[in-house]
C-alpha cells in the first residue's frame, strides 16, 4: 500500500511501490540495506543510521513488535520494511529476498543477527552440542545462505555485504569457544567470499566492546555501563560503507575519526586484539 504522508512504512512485506515499480525505484538512485537482527544492539542503532542517510530498509528480528518499537521516529518519509522471523529459516530468508526487491533490490546487506550460546559463557569441554550446532546455525549458516540468496542482486550493483564479528574470532578467550569459533568460521567465509566476488565488497567488521544485551549475557551480574553504547560506533561504519572501502577485515576503532584505517584483505592482517578478553582490557 502507499505510504501514509508523514510516518515511515513499518509492518509486514508490504506493495510499497506497486504504483512506480521497483526498477524505476532503482533507476532513481535508490539504495536498499537489508539489516538482521535490527529489534536492539547494534543491528538497531545500523539500521537507523542507515535510514538517516536516505536507504530504504528491509530488517528483521525474532520479536517483531521489539522490531516495530526500533524502528519508530525515523523521519518521516523513511521507508522500512520490517519482516519478524528466525533468520535460520529458509522461508523467512526469501521473504527477506523477496521485500529488498520490492523496495528496488539490495545494495547492501548486514549480517547482525547472531546468538551468544548459553550465559554464563561454558569452556569448550564442556559446552552442550546442541547449542553449539544452534551457534553455528545462527551465526554461520544462515548468514552465508542469505548472502547467497541475495549475492546476484548484490552483483548486479556492486553492492556490499558486511558481517558483523568479534575479536573472540581471532583471539582465544576464556569461555568465548562456541561463539568465537562460530565467528572464525563466519570469518574465513567472507575472507573467501571476498576473493570470489570481485565487483562485491566483503567486509568483516569488529564493532569492539559494546553496551548491548548480548555483551550483559557473556558477563552476567557485572555492571558493563563502562561499555560505550552501539550508537557510538556508527561514524567507523558510516566511513567503511560510504567510501566502499576495500573488502576485508577492520576494527571499528581504526576507522572513526582519527583512528587511522584498520588491516584489510590488501595484507590480510588482523588488528591487535585486546588483552584479557572482550570486556576486560
Amino acid at each position: 500500500m502507499p505510504l501514509q504522508a508523514g510516518l515511515p512504512n513499518v509492518g509486514a512485506m508490504t506493495d510499497t511501490f506497486a504504483e512506480n515499480g521497483a526498477s524505476a525505484a532503482h533507476a532513481q538512485g535508490t539504495r536498499v540495506a537489508v539489516v538482521t537482527g535490527a529489534s536492539r544492539g547494534l543491528g538497531r542503532a545500523l539500521a537507523r543510521a542507515l535510514a538517516e542517510d536516505g536507504y530504504r530498509l528491509v530488517v528483521d528480528a525474532r520479536d517483531g513488535a521489539a522490531l516495530r518499537a526500533a524502528m519508530a521516529g525515523l523521519p518521516a518519509g523513511a521507508v522500512i520494511t520490517a519482516l519478524a522471523g528466525d533468520i535460520t529459516d529458509p522461508s523467512h530468508r526469501d521473504d527477506l529476498r523477496r521485500a529488498a526487491e520490492t523496495l528496488g533490490g539490495p545494495d547492501l546487506l548486514i549480517n547482525n543477527a547472531g546468538t551468544l550460546g548459553p550465559s554464563p559463557l561454558p569452556a569448550v569441554s564442556e559446552f552442550p552440542l546442541a547449542e553449539l550446532r544452534t551457534a553455528f546455525e545462527v551465526n554461520v549458516i544462515a548468514p552465508i545462505a542469505l548472502t547467497q540468496l541475495l549475492l546476484p542482486a548484490l552483483r548486479e550493483r556492486g553492492g556490499a555485504v558486511l558481517a558483523v564479528t568479534s575479536d573472540a574470532a581471532v583471539e582465544a578467550y576464556a569461555g568465548w569457544g562456541g561463539y568465537g569459533a562460530a565467528k572464525a568460521a563466519l570469518e574465513q567465509a567472507c575472507n573467501v567470499l571476498a576473493a570470489e566476488e570481485l565487483a562485491v565488497r566483503v567486509w568483516r567488521v569488529d564493532p569492539g566492546d559494546l553496551r548491548t544485551q548480548m555483551h550483559q549475557d557473556a558477563f552476567p551480574g557485572e555492571d558493563i555501563s563502562d561499555r560505550p553504547l552501539p550508537e557510538s560506533v556508527l561514524p567507523a561504519f558510516r566511513r567503511l560503507i560510504g567510501e566502499r572501502m576495500p573488502s576485508g577485515r577492520y576494527r571499528a576503532a581504526d576507522l572513526m575519526p582519527g583512528g587511522g584505517q584498520a588491516a584489510v584483505a590488501a595484507d590480510g592482517q588482523a588488528a591487535e586484539p585486546v588483552p584479557g578478553g572482550p570486556g576486560r582490557s
